[in-house]
């Protein structure tokens, strides 16, 4: 198989895999960090570099799962609340090996408008997505509101905001996630 095939089979076979088809297992530090040293190669205009990453694991997992059950009841109108969404929302981030802050750090000086470094940390996490695919392991891009206004919480840097969570975990072996997408040539037009 050549370097087009592997890639294109690791871009199809990437998908969205949730905490509870995680084994509880846990990553290494060391390949959660050739995860993001992948993701930190992702294209940036002007070279802002513009991810950055809390990582989240072990105690700090349960300080995450705390800050997200507090949150959910604190700003939850009692006609949307839901003891059962109390409790996935506490439970997710401790079914994980690492969670990791995806968050964004805006060029002091604004050479360039917010949307390109916001694409730029996107291809970062497309970027860890698919490594996370070809190393056989499982994650989600998540993005609650109450990560979105955690800056106190993540102890963010003035100009940097959060973009959500990238829950990481080992697959269970039964686990088969199927993609599907529609024909590529009813979303191209060729000028």
């Amino acid at each position: 198989m050549n370097q087009f095939e592997q890639l294109t089979q690791v871009i199809k076979e990437r998908r969205s895999i949730f905490p509870p088809m995680y084994t509880g297992e846990k990553v290494s530090d060391e390949v959660v960090l050739e995860l993001l040293e992948n993701a930190n190669w992702a294209p940036n205009h002007k070279k802002t570099e513009p991810w950055r990453f809390r990582i989240f694991k072990e105690e700090a997992l349960q300080g995450l799962s705390d800050y997200l059950g507090d949150y959910y009841e604190k700003y939850t109108p009692q006609e949307a609340f839901s003891d059962k969404k109390l409790e996935k929302t506490r439970k997710k981030p401790l079914m994980c090996s690492h969670v990791v802050a995806i968050c964004m750090q805006r060029d002091p000086e604004e050479r360039l408008p917010e949307w390109e470094e916001l694409s730029a940390v996107s291809c970062a996490v497309m970027n860890l997505w698919l490594s996370v695919s070809a190393k056989g392991l499982a994650g989600y891009w998540s993005s609650p509101k109450s990560i979105l206004e955690a800056n106190e919480f993540l102890q963010l840097n003035e100009g940097e905001k959060c973009l959500g969570l990238f829950y990481l975990g080992v697959p269970k072996e039964d686990i088969k996630v199927m993609g599907q997408r529609g024909d590529i040539k009813e979303k191209v037009k060729w000028m």
